[in-house]
């Protein structure tokens, strides 16, 4: 299957501190390239898997679940492991329920996620088992960056809902394991983005078993904050945090 362009997987070699870094829901590792370029000049080891059924065709991504997209995350922390003395990670949307799951089963250095999802702002949700009676897809809402280039927001323009229905068997899993996770984790939420509703950020942050967590707020980004207006203030946050 042809990958899109621009949707490739990237690997920043550098010191012995890597970081794993996963794209969210129907996107790819293009909206993750600012943020590893970053922490690479900061002499991170870095590494942007392409998850399973992203950055192909809607079509590829409906044969997928939530353990194929998790399988590729554990191979990319093993690929990280073998070469680094420490990892972290940093998720964003389904990337940071991804990277919290990893971080219930292998020991991270540190943690960030990202416009990560518990409560999603959708209101038709109850209703997607209607839904797929009748359709495999859903016309798809794209947000333009202010300031950003097209090669950096990489998506489909339609929904598989067999895909959201797994994310939302992600959503209970990862719920449910918040409290075993005791890694040190920064939590980074906009406040007027409208796909994740903003008390996502406040459930983990509160439900989270580290003692070493931080819940930071944004005013004027929107989902993407890898890509938004607050992109610098947001890579900022995650190197200080992972400094500490």
């Amino acid at each position: 299957m042809a990958i899109m362009p621009g949707s490739e997987p990237f690997f920043l070699p550098g010191g012995e501190q890597g970081v794993l870094l996963v794209h969210g829901f129907t996107g790819a590792p293009s909206e993750m390239r600012l943020a590893g370029e970053y922490l690479h000049k900061l002499g991170y080891t870095v590494l942007a898997p392409r998850l399973p059924g992203h950055g192909t065709t809607p079509r590829e991504m409906a044969k997928t679940t939530w353990n194929h997209w998790y399988g590729n995350v554990e191979d990319g922390y093993h690929l990280l492991a073998g070469i680094c003395s420490s990892v972290s990670a940093v998720g964003l949307s389904m990337g940071g329920l991804l990277t919290l799951k990893l971080a219930s089963e292998y020991p991270l250095r540190r943690l960030a996620v990202l416009s990560t999802p518990i409560y999603i702002a959708n209101k038709q949700l109850p209703l997607l088992p209607l839904y797929r009676l009748f359709t495999d897809f859903v016309p798809k809402k794209r947000k333009r960056l202010p300031d950003i280039g097209e090669d950096y927001s990489i998506t489909y323009e339609v929904t598989p809902l067999s895909s959201l229905s797994s994310l939302l068997a992600l959503i209970k899993e990862v719920d449910a394991l918040l409290p075993s996770i005791t890694v040190p984790t920064l939590v980074v939420q906009s406040k007027k983005e409208h796909t994740v509703k903003p008390e996502s950020a406040q459930h983990i942050y509160d439900n989270l078993g580290s003692t070493g967590k931080k819940l930071v707020w944004l005013n004027n980004s929107g989902h993407i904050v890898t890509l938004d207006r607050e992109r610098d203030t947001v890579f900022q946050e995650i190197s200080q945090f992972f400094t500490l």
